[in-house]
This record gives C-alpha cells, structure tokens and sequence, in this order.
C-alpha cells in the first residue's frame, strides 16, 4: 500500500482540505481513494465543480437564459455549487436529444444494453465514495448512508441488466387458423422526476429499468439536490451509453418539470414526491395522453402487539422513523402500540431518542440536518401543530442552537388518529404513538388514512401476521422488520400514495407496452367481427 499527502481544491467548501491518497494493489485491480482527514469524508479524484451545467445529448451546455441556483449544504446553510436551471426551451432540447437517440437504442441488441448497463453499475461501485461524499454534502445524510444509497444504486442496474434480453411477449392460443403472439416494446422518451431526500439512489432506480427496456430518458432531479445526478450521467455516458440516452434538466417545478411533464414528446412519467405535485403532473399528462408511474407520500403505522419482542420492535421503529431524518416515504411515521404494553415501548423509544448524535454528514452522525430551510420549516411547524392539539412531547421537539436545518428526533404521545400530525405527512424525524386496545381497532386505525403505501406488525402470532397482512390496505407489510423491501421486490402503494410499481421486475411495466401481433393461416374468408 503507497500513501502520499497532498493538498487539492477542496470537495466539500471548507477552506483548506488535507487528503490522504491510498493506493492499495488487490487482486485483479488498483483502488485509488482520496481520504479527506480534515472531515473524515472519502471521495475520490472526481472534485466538485463551481458551477454545474445541463447535460444534454451527452454534452455540458449551459441553459438557455444562463440562469444558475445554489444547491446548498443543509449542515451548514453554505452554498456548495452554482446550478444552470433549465427553461422550457433547454427541456425542448433534451426531449429532442431523446427522442432522436431512441431509435438506434431500442434497436440496440438487448444483450448489450445489458453489458452497458451493467458497466454503469461498475462504475457507480467503483466511485462510491466520491459519489457518497457528493450525496452526503448535497443532501446532509450521514456519510454511511449515502454509501448505503449508492450500493443500492450499483445494484438497481446490476439487477436490471441480467433483465435486458429476457422481456419476452407470449404466444395465445386461439385456434389454428391464425397465430397470435405479443410483443414487449419500449414507450420511447420517459421522463424521470426524482425527488431530493434519495437522489442519487432513486436516479439508478428508474432510469436502469427504463434503459434495459429500450427507452431513452431525460432526469429532472429535485433543485435541492442535483449533484450526484449529474455525476451519475457522466458516469452512464463512460459506460457506453450513446449521447441523448440519458439527459438531465435541473430546475425547479416551474417552469422545469411542469415543462417536462406536459411535453408531448415525452412518451411516459416517472415521479416520485409529494402527492399534490403528483396530482398536478397527472392533470398535465392527461393533455397528452401519457401513462405516468406515481410512488407518493405515505403515513406508514408500524403496529406493535403485546406478544411483540419489544427491543426488536422498538429497534426497527426507531431505524424507520429516524433515518435520513425521517426524510423517507417508507418512514413509520405512526407507531400504532397495544395499551397493555405501550408505556415500556415509549420508554425504550424515547431512550434511543435521546441518544442520538445530530452532526454533518459528513461526521457519519446518527442523524444529519433535514434537506432543506423549507423541509426545517415544515417539521417546525408539526411540531408545534401536534402541540396545539393536545398530543405530549415526550423526546425531542426543538431545533438545536446550532448553524444548519437540524431537528431533533421527536415522539408525540397522547396523540389521536384524527389529529393533523396522525394524518398528514411530516416528513421529517416525527413519531407519533396511538395506543389501541383490540387487533380490530388497530386494523381500524392503521388504515384510517389517505395513504397504503407501506405498513408493519410486530407480533409472534403468525395467523394474526397473515390475517394483517392480507387486510392492510398497503402496497408493502413488513412483519418484525422494517424497510423489507429490496432492489427485487416491487414497491409502490394503494389510494393516494401511487400509481405502480417501482423496483423488481414488475417495474419494467413502466417501460414496456404490449403489442399484439394476429396472422391470419385460415385458407377461406374470415368471418371475425369486432367484439368476438
């Protein structure tokens, strides 16, 4: 192993950085890291830039009007980069990036869109630590999860890749007198609306299952966190991906993705966020007629019985509702809790609570600051909301007297199911616990909302699992874990927290429409009509 220390621009916007590069020879390869010892973050020779442009049709251009934003650092309300913000006419050219670059992809051999699209997830491995460093300053998470994020990202086109040459139609039987097979094709452009709390991880997401399909794309990351989007382009244009496959717009919702999402060039949607943005982006697909894939908000209950292992339960509610600073739409934002033992459940809930260490992210904390001034302000306002109504804060519930948009992890208890907090997503590290006393009302609650998109039970009944399992209006259950589902599993929700699915092979659903194909072998006349 060679180590050498040196002094480079810095990546993160401290004012002097010292970086250790370790040169470690193992099997087959070189790894090359830069270690930054004056914040304990790692990243790589991929420095941040200045300023950051579009990336369309495999180039950095700048937008039309030359209008830039700051992305900001959450820990410390620094600006870290100068973003350019697409205009209706920027959106324009990516789309028609796309749709001229669609042709020649779809009809690239499906084994190599799968060898590319795997390379791309080699790539992402092998920068995971520059690009967690990105992610982790963008967004404010704890280093360790943002290596977690992109790990998961690596493996959504690893996963997808072995997909590529497997989408076969079917072959229906319907008599001998005619052959009748389907087949799976792309839509064309997708366009990709990616939200600001797993950037990165949810770019690799949807744009893997969308490229092993045959599509092109173009990527609107959220304004506050375009960073690890844009590097992850460039990265899919290294792997072999032709110029106008993948094209990312930065910008707000207006007019950047408002533009996108009504642009009739664009052939399918794929949103993640907040469920009155997925509305209005399917009033204005509704003009143009295009499907869209919607994974929206939830307010997930995690139902705790009294034959629960309650360190297990309350280890799992605790990972659910704190990490990435409840930032998460799978959060259990509810913890809907048997009287019998709810007091000892709080009590260990409130002890973990407590103990936890807000700092940088790039410090590796328990917990980093919230995304944004605007998400800080939305928490705030629960919180004294949740107040008002009568519920008890029994952990956390203020602001830390300290620069960034850092929160407490807060638990409200005494909190009824009708209660704006019990009922609206927070979004942010907010618990609040609803004692029940029958397996009827805790059914009865935990479904007494606008949202399915995820639930949990915590029990040693296994008929009371299935039972729950079956009548939880939720599009994922998790029993005596949380966060069960992987890069295989689909994932998506009932009522108003979406449309689809995501993740797994169902995903590809997204990306592909059926054609049927009828050939007529009959040697007289047909007689078919419509509506046989």
């Amino acid at each position: 192993m060679h180590k050498s220390l040196f002094n480079c621009k810095p990546v993160l916007g401290e004012q002097y950085s010292i970086y250790v590069l370790v040169r470690e020879v193992v099997p087959h390869r070189i790894v090359i890291t830069l270690y930054n010892i004056s914040r304990g973050v790692t990243t790589d020779n991929q420095l941040l830039a200045d300023t950051y442009d579009l990336y369309i049709g495999g180039e950095w251009t700048p937008g039309s009007d030359g209008e830039r934003f700051p992305t900001t650092d959450p820990a410390t309300e620094d600006p870290i980069a100068q973003v350019a913000s697409a205009t209706a006419e920027d959106v324009d050219r990516a789309v028609e990036a796309a749709r001229e670059a669609f042709p020649a992809w779809r009809d690239t051999a499906p084994e190599e869109r799968g060898r590319i699209v795997h390379r791309i997830g080699r790539l992402v491995q092998e920068h995971r630590e520059e690009l967690a460093a990105i992610e982790s300053l963008d967004q404010g998470k704890p280093i360790s999860q943002a290596r977690s994020d992109m790990d998961g990202a690596a493996r959504y086109f690893e996963y997808y890749a072995g997909a590529a040459d497997k989408l076969e139609g079917t072959s229906v039987p319907v008599g001998p007198d005619q052959i009748d097979f389907t087949l799976r094709e792309p839509y064309g452009v997708s366009a990709q609306i990616t939200p600001w709390n797993f950037p990165g991880n949810l770019f690799a997401r949807g744009v893997a299952p969308a490229l092993v399909a045959g599509n092109t794309t173009v990527v609107k990351p959220a304004e506050q966190t375009p960073l690890s989007s844009l590097r992850l382009a460039e990265l899919c244009t290294e792997a072999g991906v032709p110029d106008g496959v993948v094209n990312v717009v930065n910008g707000f919702g207006d007019p950047t993705g408002a533009a996108l999402s009504s642009h009739p060039g664009v052939d399918t949607i794929t949103f993640t966020g907040s469920v009155p943005t997925g509305q209005a982006i399917m009033k204005q697909a509704a003009d143009t007629v295009t499907p869209v894939t919607l994974e929206l908000g939830g307010k997930n209950p995690a139902i705790v019985f009294s034959d629960a292992d309650l360190e297990e339960a309350a280890h799992w509610i605790d990972r659910a509702i704190f990490t990435n600073g409840g930032q998460v739409c799978s959060a259990a934002d509810r913890a809907i809790v048997h009287e019998s033992v709810h007091d000892e459940l709080v009590d260990e809930l409130v002890e973990r609570a407590e103990g936890y260490d807000l700092g940088p992210g790039s410090d590796d904390p328990d917990m980093g600051p919230l995304a944004s001034a605007d998400q800080f302000e939305k928490v705030s306002r629960y919180v004294e909301l949740g107040k008002s109504e009568g519920a008890t804060v029994v952990a956390g519930g203020n602001a830390p007297d300290r620069e960034g948009y850092f929160f407490e992890p807060t638990i409200f208890t005494g909190v009824d199911n009708d209660m704006r907090i019990a009922q609206e997503e927070i979004f942010g590290p907010v618990l609040t616990v609803i004692p029940f006393d029958t397996a009827e009302r805790a059914l009865e609650i935990a479904n007494d909302v606008q949202y399915g998109l995820v639930s949990g039970l915590f029990t040693a009944d296994v008929k009371r699992a299935h039972r729950f399992a079956r009548d939880l209006e939720a599009g994922n259950v998790y029993v005596n874990k949380w966060f069960g589902d992987t890069n295989q599993t689909p994932f998506g929700g009932y009522k108003h927290s979406g449309i689809g699915r995501e993740k797994g092979l169902e995903a590809l659903d997204s990306y592909l429409q059926t054609k049927n194909v009828a050939i007529n072998l009959a040697d007289e006349d047909s007689e078919s009509l419509p509506g046989a």
